[in-house]
């Protein structure tokens, strides 16, 4: 079964709340420092690869790319 993995991707300028609903899931946070980091879960590489076409189709500056890490078990679950 495949599961969400979270990315955060930082881009010069500030963006509009309503990008939020160019791709689902995403969440837009401005930065104090000019920058805009964009949080998106993605089912796989090729989704990766489409909001990162979508970021280069906008001509947005793109920082930087990264992965957050999620606790893969929460407590008390068992590890199969």
């Amino acid at each position: 079964m495949a599961t969400d993995v979270t990315y955060q991707l930082r881009v010069l300028g500030h963006l509009d709340a309503e990008w939020e609903d160019w791709y689902g899931g995403l969440t837009i946070a401005n930065e104090p420092n000019g920058q805009a980091t964009l949080t998106v879960p993605v089912r796989d590489q090729a989704a990766l690869h489409g909001v990162l076409n979508r970021v280069f189709g906008l001509n947005l500056t793109l920082i930087s790319v990264s992965r957050v890490e999620q606790e893969t078990q929460l407590s008390g679950e068992a590890e199969i």
